[in-house]
């Protein structure tokens, strides 16, 4: 057990970690906590690997908190239902963010709860399992119908919520840039649909709107 002393003493160092202009920047994309991410990864190498506390941390519904436990957790350690519970227990998107790529992808169940959540009704689930597909497409592609995939993107992506546009959108983009005998039609999908193609790219970005995305890093991979 991490005991509650312990788990007094870090909550009370996440509190005092706490700033309110990061909070305030954080809470324009939906998250509510003010912690420095250099500051929280510095604690969790100190804490080291304990996964009593990282459940602990977990349940104190904290998002400051949340975030340390996924980087002092074992990802491994958790069974399927109990990660199904934290992705819906999960209330803003760094937290999802964070879990799904630091917890599930790493976990034996992966796979299963990737198609149980990408069919998942609640789009922000959903959208954690298109994370993990996009996941797929990029690194272990074998099994998976991209021309499928294609469809699903070209019938639902333009009126899907945000959360759920943004993952299905990633996905369009990885099948273009990984798999050349679909790189046309991934092309033509988002010229098609026109998601985020207007949305703002600081200087020296790549614009996250598909057919832009891929061309660029098509470029890259053929000049390195």
């Amino acid at each position: 057990m991490a005991g509650t002393t312990e788990l007094t003493g870090v909550m009370a160092e996440l509190a005092a970690l706490d700033d309110p202009r990061i909070r305030a920047v954080n809470e324009k994309h939906g998250d509510d906590h003010g912690v420095n991410l250099g500051k929280l990864r510095a604690l969790a190498k100190r804490l080291k690997t304990q996964q009593e506390l990282a459940r602990e941390l977990w349940a104190t519904g904290d998002s400051a908190a949340r975030l340390l436990a996924l980087l002092v957790c074992r990802p491994k350690a958790f069974d399927r239902d109990e990660l199904d519970t934290m992705l819906r227990e999960a209330r803003t998107p760094k937290v999802r963010d964070w879990l799904v790529g630091y917890v599930v992808k790493k976990n034996p169940h992966a796979e299963e709860l990737r198609v149980s959540w990408f069919a998942d009704p609640d789009p922000l689930v959903a959208s954690a399992g298109w994370a993990l597909t996009t996941e797929r497409v990029a690194k272990k592609p074998e099994g998976l119908d991209l021309a499928g995939l294609l469809d699903v993107v070209e019938a639902e992506m333009k009126d899907a919520p945000d959360r759920l546009q943004w993952a299905m959108n990633h996905c369009l983009a990885q099948i273009g840039i990984e798999h050349p005998g679909h790189r046309a039609r991934a092309i033509a999908v988002g010229e098609r649909l026109e998601v985020l193609k207007d949305y703002p790219t600081s200087p020296g970005c790549t614009s996250p709107f598909a057919p832009v995305w891929i061309d660029e890093m098509v470029r890259r991979q053929r000049a390195g």
